[in-house]
């Protein structure tokens, strides 16, 4: 994670590498500069009981990744299942591309931006299940 910037909120939380970080009580910024640095904001993080629907649970194992919680090599192939799972839901080409992008991050041992891509299918996951919802009523 070269140059990455994070702009924090006052008393926002955040995992680096494990280690939980609490910003003071003003706004910064901080500059990550070392490489394959695991971060994930805690604002962000998708609870163990909130992981309760496909694109939360591939998100909550990648989540497990960030945090140390679990390697890359033990996750890898059941996150690639995940992923072509879910390429036979959303078949859209803006999903695609999220679910390409997931698919060479888990390849390259980026968890960071696999997380960024599945994330990006959450709404459009509540508006498949909300739709199938509403047939079924």
């Amino acid at each position: 994670m070269s140059g990455l910037v994070l702009k924090l909120g006052p008393r926002e939380r955040l995992l680096i590498n494990g280690v939980v970080i609490e910003n003071g009580n003003r706004r910064s910024r901080v500059s990550v500069v070392t490489p394959n640095a695991n971060i994930l904001r805690l604002r962000d993080a998708i609870h163990p009981k909130d992981a309760n629907t496909p694109v939360t649970r591939a998100c909550y194992a990648i989540q497990l990744v960030l945090s140390g919680d679990a390697k890359m090599e033990d996750t890898r192939r059941s996150m690639l299942k995940r992923i072509e799972e879910l390429s036979q839901v959303f078949t859209d080409s803006d999903s695609r591309t999220h679910l390409s992008r997931a698919t060479n991050a888990i390849i390259e041992e980026n968890p960071y931006q696999c997380l960024k891509s599945i994330r990006a299918l959450i709404p459009r996951e509540a508006r498949v299940l909300a739709h199938g919802v509403n047939e079924s009523a």
